[in-house]
């Protein structure tokens, strides 16, 4: 069975709700019938019902099984305006403003998942990652203890004897351009559940990458790898992190040994955090490419409750998929 397969029945079993606030889109639509008939979610659709439907039935999508709010009409909307209101007063939100931003169909999804009218959300077909992050940051906020969230991938090797039987985790390939020490530590955290959660990864051992290994290069760039290393660790005392590492040190035991003696993650790693978005982006893409891995992402690491994001050139059966990784981290 592949992973996706093994999200799929996982999420199966959960009998969680995930809300979808591009309530005319397109591929979203015909995407509840493969959600439905997995028993994958409860799918939640956000707009004026008739238009809904009326796409729906333009397309020959069937509904079926799908739940439909109209924000403007839900008996929990006076609740959310207070609520938006509360949270974004001391940023200059009056009740007018908070009224009006709860009418936009993503922050409401953002303040139903808050609220736990919904367990994840899922956006992006035709909306930008900025325009899906923003409310789920203003609204959600991070987990604890996360400063930054990043975008991972899920990256599967064929007939690769290295990482977790040929599976990775990727991170951040989407969202943070250039982090931090501080952030490249919190993406590190943020990975485990990835690893643990969807891939099934028992021992997520990370490597913080590099284009040097353990000192032998000097750089400002170096430098913030290993200043990234030293925060995770004592930040977080029970992962299984080491750097700085090539690629090569971090993944292939012989490599790690003599490039790292000593250490007990070299050689061994299958979560990867990369220094910054060009390397982790230029990465995954070489390992789809020309390593004929599958990707699976971008996965959002580090909201306090499931959000994600799709690619606007997604795919039905993408759709359903990121439904399954939600309803599963849900």
């Amino acid at each position: 069975m592949s992973l996706l397969a093994e999200i799929r029945e996982k999420a199966s079993k959960l009998g969680k709700t995930i809300v979808l606030p591009e309530g005319t889109e397109e591929r979203t639509l015909q995407a509840i019938k493969g959600i439905i008939d997995q028993k994958i979610a409860t799918p939640i659709l956000l707009g004026d019902e008739s238009e809904i439907k009326g796409m729906a039935g333009k397309i020959g999508a069937d509904l079926t099984g799908a739940e439909i709010i109209n924000p403007a009409r839900a008996p929990f909307f006076d609740d959310f305006v207070q609520a938006f209101y509360e949270m974004r007063k001391s940023k200059g939100v009056d009740l007018d403003k908070a009224k009006k931003t709860m009418l936009d169909p993503l922050f409401f999804a953002s303040m139903m998942v808050k609220m736990g009218k919904a367990d994840g959300e899922v956006a992006g077909a035709e909306n930008t990652t900025g325009n899906v992050l923003r409310p789920a940051l203003q609204i959600i906020k991070t987990a604890p203890g996360i400063t930054a969230v990043s975008g991972a991938f899920i990256v599967i090797v064929p007939d690769c004897e290295f990482g977790a039987n040929g599976t990775f985790v990727f991170a951040d390939c989407a969202v943070t351009i250039d982090p931090t020490a501080e952030e490249l530590a919190a993406f590190a955290k943020a990975s485990v559940a990835t690893a643990t959660d969807l891939c099934g990864i028992e021992e997520p051992h990370i490597g913080m990458l590099s284009f040097s290994t353990k000192g032998s290069a000097s750089h400002a760039m170096v430098d913030k790898v290993t200043q990234a290393t030293a925060i995770a660790k004592e930040k977080y005392p029970e992962l299984k992190i080491d750097g700085e590492f090539q690629f090569d040190a971090a993944i292939v035991p012989k490599v790690g040994a003599s490039k790292a003696p000593g250490s007990d993650v070299a050689g061994q790693c299958n979560v990867l955090i990369f220094p910054d978005i060009n390397s982790g982006n230029i990465g995954y893409k070489i390992a789809q490419r020309l390593g004929k891995a599958e990707a699976i992402g971008p996965i959002l690491q580090g909201i306090a409750k499931p959000v994600n994001d799709l690619s606007r050139g997604c795919s039905v059966e993408d759709i359903v998929n990121v439904v399954a990784m939600t309803a599963v981290r849900a």
